[in-house]
């Protein structure tokens, strides 16, 4: 096994992951799905109806209620964000990353939206409700 994949299976154990036919009832409930992919990947790919897009390299800063930086939805430790990726690599690291930061309801989506897209789900994906 290599090292990342060594950290990347830790992160996972850390949290219960998200299938993607869950994800409408999660924002249902309030979450707040954030996608991370870059711009170009978004467009090659496809938008996220409903998602926050926040690239993953400044996630930490808008998500940190504590921060200067953060986001309006970013109002406490209790938001449940659902982070997506391409695949669902990149987001495992990234809710950990969130989890490191007390923000202790962090998940991320299994497969990412290539599992959304899947499992027809995008059309459901609505903003969370706050």
């Amino acid at each position: 096994m290599s090292r990342i994949d060594g950290v990347l299976e830790a992160a996972r154990r850390r949290y219960r992951r998200l299938p993607a036919d869950d994800v409408p009832e999660a924002l249902r409930g309030g979450a707040v799905l954030v996608d991370i992919r870059p711009q170009a990947q978004r467009a090659r790919e496809g938008e996220v109806p409903g998602a926050l897009v926040i690239e993953r390299n400044v996630l930490e800063w808008r998500c940190d209620p504590t921060s200067a930086a953060r986001i309006p939805e970013a109002v406490d430790d209790d938001v449940r964000w659902v982070i997506v990726c391409s695949e669902g690599y990149t987001s495992s690291l990234a809710a950990a990353a969130l989890l490191d930061l007390g923000l202790h309801r962090a998940t991320d989506v299994i497969g990412g939206y290539h599992a959304l897209a899947a499992a027809g789900v995008l059309r459901d994906v609505e903003p969370a409700r706050r």
